[in-house]
């Protein structure tokens, strides 16, 4: 085959497709051009040739592919062939059908009991139709016939390879829908469970049980195997395990008490997330059970009120992702504490009012008795006073006791006005809205 060649400045029909396809994506650098002498050359094509003729091996590998950029092995038995396919994992076959001992048609049925899918293109002599047939049934592409020209060799390669490469496409963007697909759904996952949790963030006043399930939520999320909150006690000063998920049991049993996974001390100074795998995280003592964790501060008035973490016993990293969901869910841990601090607050200010409150009533019933004891006795001396003022004679100390009797009934009306006025009955009526 001639070398190729420019002739009165005119390149092969084949470079100039390769020219065009480079123009019209070299701006855009991911974009594949699926031109087939682009592709061969670019991706290196494996192809195994399998012949028993040394010279026709010598046309096809080093005259006809190796030029054309192709990756080429060669066989000169079935034996040979079988191996290199393990080994080199052609993209295409090219076998003849007369080979030594095993034939062609047996090497078929051995690259498909091996789980080789590579294309076959198989080559035989004139008259042997009928094995070609035999060899289209086992699952040959294309058939060539000995001898053969190198233009026939490129046409039928290129035609098998081209449907390889469909398939490769199909494959490959199927598997790219398929992780897309997977993507959606977890992202639809994820954003349905930051909506619960915000849900159950405003509603639940049990903080232990929201804490053991925003765990649970954050180990699902972050594809972790296990997680826990840590949060500082201001008495003590330190980081206490308040809930655990699938933690081993010598951290499990620490619950409500004293903890250091090594990471969140760090993160309480810095106020930075940590995302550590490997052996960055091996001097840690989360290291000693984890291959990978990521611990995320929860703040309270911009001050780290504690941690959050999540870790996985194999090494592999956690992603930005996962980063962002953990900081969403400390997130809404802030929110409850600040919700729990002020659900306090105004307990204690309710149980305040109450004892003003019970303060006061009791206070009122103190008064109304007094009030009522007292009034018996002006009562009593009333009558007293008016009755002894019938009895004595004397007008001078009768005009006295009147006196002193009015005196007496002007003290009983104020003593029955302030009575009412004091009546827990009379203050309710005085401050009831109008």
């Amino acid at each position: 085959m001639k070398s190729r060649q420019v002739r009165n400045g005119i390149l092969p029909i084949h470079e100039k497709i390769a020219a065009i396809c480079l123009s019209r994506v070299s701006h855009i650098t991911w974009l594949p051009c699926y031109d087939s002498f682009m592709t061969t050359q670019q991706f290196h094509e494996r192809v195994l040739v399998v012949d028993e003729d040394a010279e026709i091996l010598d046309l096809i590998t080093r005259q006809v592919l190796k030029p054309l950029g192709y990756a080429v092995a060669s066989a000169r038995n079935a034996e040979g062939a079988l191996q290199q396919a393990l080994e080199f994992v052609p993209d295409l076959i090219i076998a003849s059908l007369t080979l030594p001992g095993l034939s062609g048609k047996d090497l078929l049925v051995s690259l498909r009991s091996q789980g080789i899918e590579s294309p076959v293109l198989v080559t035989a002599n004139k008259g042997m139709e009928a094995d070609a047939i035999q060899a289209f049934r086992l699952g040959a592409r294309d058939y060539l016939v000995k001898p053969f020209r190198e233009a026939e060799v490129v046409a039928a390669v290129e035609h098998a390879l081209d449907e390889n490469r469909l398939r490769k496409e199909r494959q490959y963007l199927a598997a790219r829908l398929a992780h897309s697909s997977h993507q959606h759904d977890k992202r639809i996952r994820e954003l349905t469970t930051l909506f619960g949790i915000g849900k159950v963030v405003t509603t639940t006043t049990n903080q232990q049980q929201l804490f053991s399930n925003l765990v649970e939520e954050s180990v699902s999320i972050a594809d972790a195997d296990m997680g826990w909150i840590l949060l500082r006690d201001d008495i003590r000063n330190e980081l206490v395990l308040r809930t655990q998920y699938k933690m081993p049991t010598t951290v499990a049993d620490l619950m409500h008490k004293p903890w250091n996974d090594g990471l969140s001390p760090i993160v309480m100074k810095s106020g930075v997330a940590l995302n550590l795998h490997g052996e960055g995280l091996s001097p840690f003592q989360i290291g000693e059970f984890a291959g990978a964790a990521l611990v995320t501060p929860i703040k309270l008035y911009r001050e780290a009120a504690g941690t959050i973490g999540v870790a996985r016993e194999a090494g592999a990293p956690f992603l930005e992702r996962e980063d962002i969901m953990l900081a969403a869910i400390a997130d809404y841990i802030s929110i409850s504490l600040v919700n729990a601090r002020l659900f306090q607050a105004l307990a204690a200010r309710a149980q305040r009012l109450e004892s003003v409150l019970e303060e006061r009533r009791m206070g009122g019933q103190l008064q109304a008795s007094w009030f009522e004891d007292h009034g018996k006795r002006l009562d009593e001396l009333h009558q007293q006073l008016v009755r002894l003022s019938g009895e004595i004679q004397d007008s001078q100390i009768q005009v006295e006791l009147q006196g002193i009797v009015a005196k007496l009934g002007d003290l009983k009306k104020d003593a029955n006005k302030a009575k009412i006025e004091t009546s827990p009955l009379a203050k309710s009526i005085e401050h009831k809205p109008e």
